[in-house]
């Protein structure tokens, strides 16, 4: 802490994003649940490379004025250093920078949601630093930099509800629905493969949540205090509700449920924290618990097949913080940071505020879908960049065509040792074990391959018949390839 009270902002992002990793494992099919932590990570990191090399400046220039996006003023980080930040004095911008950072790669990891058990990563990643590019950067500049036009007009979105959360939730219900739903067969009795997981993720996420919200108060004051405050009110009442509301008709309390409805509180109370009153948190989180719960729905009636409810949670979520700020953002307490000054909402008697609020949210969904989509189409006609997986890949799982490792190794009991991993030809849309390949070849494998395997040389197809030359003292048996199947849910 320095001498004004201000201390190093909380880095929400980089372990916020492994929340969500193990978060959307938990809620994946067994055999696609490593293939979105991977997704998610690698994101991570081709979002940092997009903001230093020319995100930031997008966003954040102070001598762009055309009010949609920046310019390449601060290209490379170029000439970010100590002045003070376009979010706040009280700190310096090379700081400042690394904070926005760390949203630009949260909101692109929510977003990868959208792949689950059937999108292709390489594609993907293309894709996030376009996306990044042509999406979030122009969010970020509409209401966050001084010459944004929704900032110039008053709209009140304190650490992101626009950028983060509808942009996530929009972006990830476009990139769905250019995707296309996943096979019947795929979607029957469809579980979660591990809720440890799904409330690890949740919680650790929650903790993070508060670093994300008091963060944006950007020093160690009574607003940061507040925005805390606020942010565990709301997540507490959303996870109730949504969890009584699936009482209702299942007459079974859900863990799933109560995670979600946590999530979709602090979603809301992301752009509301700084602004109101802690007893109208309260108010958000019943009323987001109930409205995402029920939102939940609009899939079906979209036929977009949005796996993780990222419209349903962060969108959604969003749209309701967005439009309370209208009417119960505060001015005294905005000012608690010593820099904030705002006209407040309707408790200050500021009626447009709610029509800025309401104009604000429509402009935000209409321009990430419409670009989401435009994109994703884009992308998906490219050669080589198809975004979705085939239907033979998509059986087999994720984890096993797209990132050869599983999220968990199980025991097979098989009688020949060398009978592992089937080998998936996509070129024939058939798999066969390494023992039965038909042509004899050598195959590679992978590093990492701890099928009894050297991680680095080529092996040869082993005969049916192999007998060991050690056994260790029991007598030589031959080995058949029988074994027990086990069926990858």
């Amino acid at each position: 802490m320095d001498r004004r009270g201000n201390v190093p902002i909380p880095d929400p992002g980089s372990r916020r994003f492994a929340r969500i990793a193990f978060l959307y494992s938990g809620l994946s099919r067994r055999k696609s649940a490593l293939h979105l932590i991977w997704i998610v990570a690698a994101s991570n990191a081709v979002v940092i490379f997009q903001w230093y090399f020319w995100g930031y400046s997008l966003a954040f220039s102070s001598t762009a004025t055309n009010g949609y996006i920046g310019n390449l003023h601060n290209f490379g980080m170029k000439g970010v250093l100590a002045d003070p930040s376009p979010g706040s004095p009280l700190i310096p911008e090379l700081l400042y920078s690394f904070y926005q950072m760390e949203f630009a790669c949260v909101t692109v990891g929510i977003l990868m949601g959208a792949l689950a058990d059937r999108g292709r990563v390489l594609p993907a990643l293309a894709f996030s630093f376009v996306w990044t590019t042509l999406v979030y950067c122009p969010l970020a500049c509409w209401v966050w930099s001084t010459n944004g036009w929704a900032f110039k007009w008053g709209v009140l979105d304190y650490a992101g509800g626009g950028p983060v959360e509808i942009g996530s939730g929009i972006g990830g219900l476009a990139y769905s629905w250019v995707l296309g739903r996943r096979t019947e067969r795929e979607l029957l009795n469809f579980r979660p493969h591990n809720v440890s997981l799904v409330g690890m993720g949740t919680f650790i996420l929650w903790l993070g949540w508060l670093g994300f919200n008091g963060g944006s108060a950007f020093g160690a004051n009574l607003r940061a205090v507040l925005a805390i405050w606020n942010s565990m009110i709301a997540a507490a009442f959303g996870g109730i509700v949504w969890c009584f509301l699936d009482y209702r008709v299942e007459r079974k309390v859900s863990m799933v449920g109560f995670c979600s409805g946590t999530i979709a509180g602090l979603v809301a109370a992301t752009p509301t924290s700084g602004y109101i009153p802690l007893w109208a948190s309260v108010i958000t989180g019943i009323v987001v618990g109930a409205f995402s719960n029920y939102a939940t729905k609009l899939k079906f009636m979209l036929r977009i097949d949005d796996a993780l409810d990222l419209a349903a949670e962060h969108a959604m979520g969003g749209v309701v913080g967005l439009l309370f700020n209208g009417f119960f953002a505060d001015a005294n307490l905005a000012a608690l940071d010593g820099v904030t000054s705002i006209p407040g909402g309707w408790l200050n008697g500021n009626w447009k505020q709610l029509y800025i609020q309401f104009a604000y949210v429509c402009a935000t969904i209409a321009y990430t879908f419409v670009m989401t989509a435009l994109l994703a189409k884009a992308f998906d006609l490219i050669p080589y960049l198809k975004l979705r997986a085939s239907p033979e890949e998509e059986a087999l799982g994720m984890d096993d065509t797209q990132i050869g490792e599983f999220v968990s190794d199980y025991v097979e009991v098989r009688r020949d040792y060398l009978d592992w991993t089937p080998v998936y030809h996509p070129e024939e849309g058939v798999t066969q074990t390494k023992r039965e390949a038909s042509d004899g070849s050598n195959t590679l494998t992978a590093a990492g391959d701890r099928h009894g395997q050297p991680d680095i040389s080529v092996h040869q197809h082993h005969s049916v018949g192999h007998t060991p030359t050690e056994n260790n003292g029991l007598n030589d048996v031959e080995h058949t390839s029988e074994k027990v199947s086990i069926t990858h849910s």
